[in-house]
């Protein structure tokens, strides 16, 4: 039974989680950490390392992750949100081209909002 009690804590979360964040983005991204400082809450987002849909018949090699960037959220109980995200890029071992997720074809094909989309390709140029 104790067990049982687990899995429903860890569902309430990560429900709480989705709600408090831009919807869709846990599809993408695993969060790493949290911290709390006088400037506010920093939520830390890294890209899972899931080739993009796009590129799945391409032979990829990873390549890591891109500078984190900042970007402001909508506040949480009166604290400033800061969210810390990592996006993975990947290089076509064909041709040696980096690429990263393209988040417009993301927006259209899943639960990320285009307005999102929209938002992290703005952000990630």
């Amino acid at each position: 039974m104790h067990a049982i009690s687990m899995i429903s804590v860890d569902q309430n979360y990560k429900q709480l989680i989705e709600l408090l964040l831009p919807a869709g983005i846990l599809e993408y991204f695993d969060l790493i950490k949290t911290t709390q400082s006088p400037n506010g809450l920093h939520i830390y987002l890294e890209e899972r390392n899931e080739v993009p849909e796009e590129y799945k018949d391409v032979k990829l090699h990873s390549k890591g992750l891109l500078d984190e960037i900042r970007v402001q959220d909508f506040p949480i109980r009166g604290q400033k949100v800061t969210l810390v995200i990592k996006r993975r890029r990947w290089e076509i071992v064909e041709t040696g081209q980096t690429i990263s997720r393209d988040w417009n074809l993301v927006a259209d094909g899943t639960r990320i909002t285009n307005e999102f989309g929209l938002f992290l390709k703005k952000t990630f140029r």
